[in-house]
């Protein structure tokens, strides 16, 4: 079957890769004195810094040469190393992350009229909790990446990218397509406690396939990144499920265009806690199309928004565009995406879903502004709409959101406070209060 011959070829690679490490382990490495001087010119990181660059000390040449070589396997705050990261024939960054949420007075947000009437539905509880072990094999521009969630036994990534050229890339495994930004942000990355709600009815999420990326003009008026890819179009899981995985002869193909016109690029992480100097912005653009039975994916795999059945391999076809904006500069942080989608049931002509929906969010760090409010405090706020039939009246679902962070070290272990005021129609609303603790070792 495609998905466990595509697992096989994987693991194929990865073993290979591992032999090929094996073999030349005999090598010989840089001189010593070479070794030392590269890792004592490496700053460590600081143990926090949201929003003021730490500057080292210089060292003496004295100290640069009586420098020790790090330890193949070390203890950092976030996470155990093994190897040094661009270096070497293999390298490994292992952690885990998790999120202890209590939420009241429901745990998801509510998009039909019964989930407004829920009770006792509140509760802490273990958000997610992941394994992760990323970084590269048998060369620097081999990377790889794992993730397994503890809390749902099941695995989410598992992919290879070849980096040979910046301009020219190539990714294969399961992991999130490259759509979105809002999805492509790790939760452990983000500014409220969970996404909004556009993105439950619009991301691709995780999928098996193969993408074609790279970064152009970098550090000019024209920087960009493009991603091009074609998948299973079933979601999430290496197991062909009830002859799901691409039997439709449709495959899930998708294009993401971003240009990043101060020349500077915007990583994919929430919050402008590394206190950007110089002002950095992306805009990007998105389109996809699917055919297969579902009509929505999330990290459980393939599924269906409200209003629509679980279909026949290939009843509906998916078309999809997205537009999105992000800014960062001295604190501030700003996003916002815009989504249109089509649904048409093939199994009954003329049926024609019509979606859209967009977010704004901001967020900034006031200490910037007033010294006298610490540092490790950000403020922030969203809004939120989904429009799931713009044919229908009254179904109009929307979020208006605050959030208060508290940074211990990054996002590797923060606090955070929001609540959410969602709407749905004219007369039904509710409010949320969330406290979440994110900390990763």
């Amino acid at each position: 079957m495609v998905t466990k011959r595509f697992r096989a070829t994987i693991v194929a690679i990865i073993c290979c890769l591992a032999l090929a490490v094996v073999a030349q382990a005999e090598e010989p490495e840089e001189s010593e004195e070479k070794e030392v001087l590269r890792a004592s010119s490496e700053a460590s990181p600081p143990l926090f810094v949201p929003a003021i660059a730490l500057v080292e000390p210089a060292r003496s040449p004295i100290e640069d040469v009586t420098a020790k070589k790090p330890p193949y396997v070390r203890w950092e705050r976030s996470g155990t190393h093994i190897g040094e990261k661009g270096k070497g024939r293999f390298s490994a960054k292992v952690n885990v992350r998790s999120q202890l949420r209590f939420a009241q007075p429901f745990k998801s947000a509510p998009r039909k009229e019964s989930h407004f009437t829920r009770e006792g539905d509140g509760e802490t509880y273990f958000r997610r909790a992941r394994f992760k072990a990323q970084g590269h094999i048998y060369a620097p521009w081999i990377t790889y990446k794992y993730e397994h969630d503890l809390v749902g036994n099941r695995d989410l990534d598992a992919r290879i990218t070849i980096k040979k050229f910046e301009w020219l890339q190539f990714r294969f495994g399961e992991w999130k397509v490259d759509y979105s930004r809002e999805r492509m942000d790790s939760s452990g990355k983000q500014q409220f406690a969970d996404r909004s709600i556009v993105n439950r009815a619009f991301t691709l999420d995780r999928q098996k396939g193969v993408t074609v990326l790279g970064r152009l003009a970098k550090g000019t008026r024209f920087d960009s990144r493009y991603y091009v890819g074609a998948f299973t179009g079933n979601g999430r899981g290496w197991i062909d499920r009830d002859g799901l995985d691409n039997k439709d002869g449709s495959p899930l193909v998708m294009a993401r265009y971003q240009w990043n016109f101060l020349g500077r690029d915007v990583g994919h992480s929430q919050s402008d806690i590394g206190y950007s100097e110089k002002p950095v912005a992306a805009i990007a653009v998105g389109t996809a199309r699917n055919r297969s039975r579902f009509t929505r994916f999330s990290s459980s795999g393939g599924g269906n928004l409200d209003g629509f059945d679980l279909g026949e391999n290939g009843q509906y076809s998916l078309r999809q565009f997205m537009e999105e904006t992000t800014v960062k500069y001295r604190g501030l942080s700003l996003q916002h995406e815009l989504h249109w989608k089509r649904i048409k049931d093939n199994l009954n002509p003329g049926r024609m879903t019509y979606m859209r929906g967009a977010y704004l969010q901001a967020g900034y760090f006031f200490h910037h502004m007033f010294p006298k409010i610490p540092r490790q405090l950000e403020l922030g706020g969203r809004y939120a709409f989904v429009d799931p039939d713009r044919v229908l009246d009254g179904d109009m679902q929307k979020e208006f959101a605050v959030v208060v962070n508290w940074f211990f070290y990054g996002h590797g272990n923060k606090l955070t406070l929001d609540t959410s005021r969602f709407k749905l129609g004219r007369d039904l609303h509710d409010t949320q209060v969330r406290l979440q603790w994110d900390v990763s070792f």
